[in-house]
């Protein structure tokens, strides 16, 4: 996309992000042509959609179609995908003798898809194999963000009616896709709660000046300034980059930042911070939870430096 076109891009999803969410946002992004505008576009596709469903706490099954892509399946719009338990990136399948076993979770409302793609590990790389949903179990899990529409998705002896085997390299690429994006999501998320803390440090008044005037105040929300600055070079390195190992490493640092960025701008929010009747809450809980999705901060940091000690060499520095 050209300037032009990016703008005019970027305008479109943000009115359609801001007016739908679930199953309405997916037919805005269908009529808008964002499955069109992946393959031209990815890199703008991806970060443009993602923060701003991040910004407005919606949600959509593209996550979906940007891993089902990774995997280089081409496949109708009635097909979900099932990602790996919170805080994991291996694949959520596993080979049951003549069937395939899975136990992961779903985004996106996979209950009204009629088939699932269970991609399962093995020791000489994935087989991704479609499935009818009707023979899977799932739960709700309404936890701590209910509007995210999570399911626990468990399943024995499942017969394929489909099945592929993607290259050794393909779920790696896939868990990279994912985290670039939910690292966008995060992002989003973040600058929201940061102006919701900044509007109220300028309105509210206390020993007749804004609090916004404080130092200690004004501190908070450098900080958080900062930490979604710094996930956002780190997620432009890591489209940059390309690798799995710069996408772990972005998604690791948009978890912690949105953390940081919850905790000051509760801090600077202070008792209506605490409400429901404040939006707050709502981010805090988004951030949580998206933090975990295709692994969290604590777990990829573990692994990238277990990466590191067990290659014994370090890779090249990313132009933050």
């Amino acid at each position: 996309m050209d300037a032009d076109e990016r703008e005019l891009f970027a305008t479109s999803l943000q009115h359609v992000t801001a007016d739908n969410t679930g199953a309405a946002l997916d037919a805005a992004l269908d009529e808008l042509g964002w499955r069109e505008a992946l393959p031209a576009d990815p890199r703008a596709a991806v970060s443009l959609l993602f923060e701003l469903q991040g910004a407005a706490g919606t949600t959509s099954s593209a996550l979906d179609i940007l891993v089902l892509a990774a995997l280089g399946l081409d496949l109708d719009t009635d097909v979900g995908v099932v990602l790996p338990p919170l805080g994991r990136t291996d694949p959520p399948g596993s080979v049951a003798g003549e069937g395939v076993a899975v136990g992961g979770l779903a985004v996106g409302g996979l209950a009204g898809r009629d088939r699932v793609v269970v991609v399962a590990g093995g020791v000489e790389g994935c087989l991704a194999v479609v499935v009818d949903t009707a023979d899977l179990e799932l739960r709700s899990v309404h936890g701590l963000d209910p509007r995210l529409g999570i399911a626990e998705v468990t399943g024995a002896n499942l017969s394929a009616t489909a099945r592929s085997d993607p290259p050794p390299t393909a779920w790696a690429a896939a868990v990279a896709a994912g985290q670039r994006a939910i690292g966008h999501e995060l992002v989003g998320a973040s600058r929201t709660m940061l102006g919701l803390a900044r509007e109220h440090a300028l309105e509210r008044v206390q020993f007749g000046r804004p609090i916004a005037s404080f130092q200690a105040v004004r501190h908070r929300l450098a900080e958080a300034h900062v930490a979604i600055e710094a996930a956002d070079a780190t997620l432009t390195a890591a489209w940059d980059d390309g690798t799995p190992f710069s996408a772990a490493m972005a998604k690791a640092v948009a978890g912690r930042s949105a953390r940081t960025v919850g905790r000051h701008c509760q801090q600077v929010l202070a008792g209506i911070g605490f409400t429901t009747e404040h939006d707050l809450h709502l981010y805090v809980r988004r951030v949580i939870v998206l933090d975990r999705l295709l692994g969290d901060a604590r777990s990829l940091t573990r692994r990238l430096g277990e990466d590191l000690l067990a290659r014994r060499s370090l890779p090249s520095i990313l132009p933050l």
